[in-house]
């Protein structure tokens, strides 16, 4: 149970504090802040991805309004690698909190290319550590500890004050046999617990599953074997940024003696990103995509991307027959080389419900082991904890599930204290035991175009209203004195057509509702609007069992 204790204006210099502002009780948008001697320290700043229910919108970020409003004691920000959860963010926010970012070569090379692309390349300080560095960032002592996860260079981070010693363990796990990297370094982890451990931040999206997540060695030698068995073309979905996997699916190729192509943007620019840092160096330039539309269809091997059913990536416009240099057809193969996010349920079966339709065979996770997922299970958290030994357990990345899955396992693996927060929630972690003592105003924005929204704001609320009942705009002349000097105009959008009678009706409670005002509401505008809509909005609920949003426009002559 949480010791909640409330603390007016900032946190005491000599404590060490914690606050996120994503990333807890959720999957991705991570934004941690460590707070020390009056200067605070941002460990990733990420998105997560607009769903179903958001429609119009692409990414959605944290709201960085608490450290904005503390820019001038922001040290420094550390990505901890470059997954979007991680660094999506930093273009869209990097202006409203500034500082330095820190980062190993390949994550520093995705983030140079992000802040390019909107023109701050000249303006954000990048500076990257090696791997295995040690470094400071105003009161923090910092050191990378090399992990294992689903993209090259993902680190654990060791934050040293004072006041205690954190690991920010970043996304990880403990893969004996990554494909690209080396294995984590057990070696540091342990000399880090011998040193003394106040608390670990750590990755809980898979607390709930038993045993380990598997190793992306494994999935190699199955996808070999697979692509080796499919007759005529085929094209594997995964995440872009799976650098391993897509030397896995490019090494599958050429054991099948199958020429590789690159479909997605995404990929192209990973593959750009890993050769200028030093990987994938032993394998063949891919085939470009134009190209690969003149191969026999059983030497093609495409590695696509879209394994989340995003309607604008590659596989979608290939099942739409939109791809202006690859086709699928009947006897081709498709394997989805990655698990659903939670969300992406729908997208994801539509999209293989196309392919289908074409007749070509879909493969997944469900059906044959091409899939390992990037984050540690239960036995993998066992043995961080075996290693790390720190006194105060604080879960983060995940939903609450995770969380307290997360929370019992520290427990059972000895761990003094393990909490349970939400983002916002101010820890203070150096008082003995883990406490909150704030709670400091979290929310998010949404990238909506090329301009960021609250995500509960007037305008999201208003297209989220038109979209589920429809709109109405109604314009109505009147003279000074409130008299109709022409009949009302009124468009409706997004509900059944009306008939005629429907429309004289409407038209009548328009008449109504201006002759029911007094004279003096007559010759406002605001009343006459008021009472306009009001008449609209009832009368379309009557006809339509909706209430649509509703503008009207008074023109006075």
């Amino acid at each position: 149970m949480k010791n909640l204790v409330r603390q007016l204006g900032e946190p005491d210099p000599q404590d060490l504090v914690f606050v996120a502002l994503g990333g807890v009780g959720e999957i991705g948008m991570n934004l941690s802040l460590y707070g020390y001697g009056g200067r605070w320290l941002m460990v990733d700043c990420g998105v997560t991805f607009a769903d179903d229910t958001m429609p119009g919108l692409d990414l959605i970020m944290p709201d960085p309004t608490f450290i904005e409003e503390r820019r001038g004691q922001l040290a420094g920000l550390v990505a901890t690698h470059a997954h979007e959860d991680h660094i999506g963010a930093i273009p869209h926010l990097w202006r409203r909190f500034g500082g330095p970012i820190y980062a190993t070569p390949f994550t520093a090379s995705m983030i140079r290319r992000k802040l390019t692309e909107v023109g701050l390349a000249t303006e954000a300080k990048i500076i990257e550590i090696p791997l295995s560095g040690r470094f400071s960032v105003g009161p923090f002592d910092l050191e990378f500890i090399t992990v294992t996860h689903s993209i090259p260079e993902p680190n654990a981070l060791v934050i040293r004050t004072p006041a205690g010693t954190v690991l920010h363990t970043g996304d990880w796990k403990l893969d004996p046999d990554p494909q690209i990297g080396p294995t984590a370094d057990e070696d540091a982890l342990r000399r880090l617990g011998d040193e003394g451990v106040l608390a670990m931040v750590c990755d809980s999206t898979n607390a709930t599953r038993p045993g380990d997540s598997g190793s992306e060695g494994d999935v190699r030698r199955s996808l070999i074997d697979l692509i080796a068995q499919c007759p005529r073309r085929v094209a594997v979905a995964c995440f872009a940024s799976n650098l391993a996997r897509v030397a896995s699916i490019a090494e599958a190729g050429i054991a099948a003696d199958r020429q590789t192509a690159l479909v997605g943007r995404s990929l192209r620019r990973i593959d750009e990103v890993a050769r200028a840092t030093g990987y994938l160096g032993g394998l063949p330039a891919f085939v470009t995509e134009d190209e690969s539309g003149y191969l026999p269809r059983d030497k093609a091997l495409l590695i696509c991307t879209g394994s989340q059913g995003e309607p604008r990536a590659a596989l979608a416009r290939i099942a739409a027959n939109e791809h202006p240099h690859v086709t699928l057809e009947e006897g081709d193969t498709v394997i989805f080389s990655s698990r659903i996010i939670p969300g992406n349920e729908r997208s994801i079966g539509r999209l293989q419900n196309q392919l289908a339709r074409l007749g070509v065979e879909v493969l997944t996770e469900q059906d044959h082991f091409v899939h390992v997922s990037g984050h540690p299970a239960q036995d993998e958290l066992r043995r961080m904890y075996e290693l790390v030994r720190p006194r105060i357990a604080l879960p983060v990345h995940g939903e609450m599930r995770h969380l307290l899955a997360h929370a019992a396992l520290a427990e059972e693996c000895g761990v003094e204290q393990a909490l349970v927060i939400s983002d916002g929630e101010m820890v203070r972690l150096s008082s003995g035991r883990a406490v909150v003592i704030d709670e400091v105003p979290v929310g998010r924005l949404a990238l909506d175009g090329h301009q960021l929204l609250p995500l509960g704001g007037e305008t999201l609320k208003n297209r989220s209203r038109m979209i589920f009942n429809g709109t109405a705009v109604a314009t109505v002349v009147l003279d000074r004195n409130g008299e109709r000097l022409a009949p009302p105009q009124v468009t409706v959008r997004g509900l059944a057509e009306d008939d005629t009678t429907s429309m004289e009706v409407l038209m009548e409670g328009i008449d109504r509702a201006i002759s029911g005002l007094s004279p003096t509401d007559r010759r406002k505008d605001e009343a006459v609007g008021d009472a306009v809509r009001a008449a609209i909005r009832r009368a379309l609920r009557a006809r339509h069992g909706k209430r649509p949003v509703t503008d009207v426009h008074v023109v006075r002559i």
